[in-house]
């Protein structure tokens, strides 16, 4: 599903180079759930960002889906992320002035669905996350867990086939957060949606089925 070929990305300051991402040779397959591992600036939330084609590599190649990204114009790497690419940010990002109801329906609207679809679609996932009650409260109305499902709610609404996570449960108490990553689980093994995680937590990472760890910018090979 991911083939990532010698990608590096670096900052260059005063003419020098500081890598952030250096020689990654990385390869995901359809249905695998991976977490990121590594110290605070070892790189993982760029080399989620380059998977999640929010950020471009500065030299390497990568295949998605079978398809050349480092060679695509802007447009069509956008259209590919928006029908495959779901993301999960630590903050939530939800959209302060929009009901949990719209926050969650946002990237139907970016899809051209039709409004009885959208209605019927949002309809389900409130369902599914038990929010229903919430649907037109707004985001500051919600605790970080509940904002953290709506996030979820809205990541999964056009059926993505891939779910980036960045530090998923970085604001959520324990219980909170072990409830998403059971939901995450869930997602895997039962939708078979590709999940990778960046996480800090030795406990998250077990949920995957492989860990991988930067250092540095490059990937720690088991010894």
């Amino acid at each position: 599903m991911i083939a990532l070929q010698h990608i590096s990305k670096w900052v260059t300051n005063g003419g020098l180079r500081t890598f952030l991402l250096k020689d990654i040779n990385l390869q995901i397959e359809e249905g695998e759930f991976v977490s990121i591992m590594g110290p605070s600036g070892s790189g993982k939330s760029t080399l989620l960002n380059v998977i999640g084609m929010l950020d471009d590599a500065d030299e390497g190649e990568y295949n998605f889906l079978g398809q050349s990204i480092h060679t695509m114009k802007e447009k069509q790497r956008s259209q590919l992320y928006k029908a495959h690419i779901g993301f999960v940010f630590q903050a939530y990002h939800l959209i302060d002035e929009l009901t949990v109801y719209e926050n969650i329906e946002t990237p139907l609207l970016y899809q051209d669905t039709k409004s009885a679809e959208r209605k019927a679609m949002v309809g389900d996932m409130l369902d599914r996350f038990n929010i229903v009650g919430k649907k037109d409260l707004f985001p500051n109305q919600l605790s970080g867990g509940q904002q953290q499902l709506v996030g979820i709610a809205r990541s999964l609404i056009a059926s993505p086939k891939l779910l980036l996570a960045d530090e998923p449960t970085g604001n959520l108490n324990s219980k909170q957060g072990e409830e998403i990553m059971d939901l995450f689980k869930q997602l895997n093994e039962e939708d078979g949606v590709t999940i990778i995680q960046v996480t800090h937590s030795e406990k998250n990472a077990a949920y995957g089925n492989r860990i991988i760890n930067l250092l540095d910018g490059r990937i720690e090979h088991p010894r």
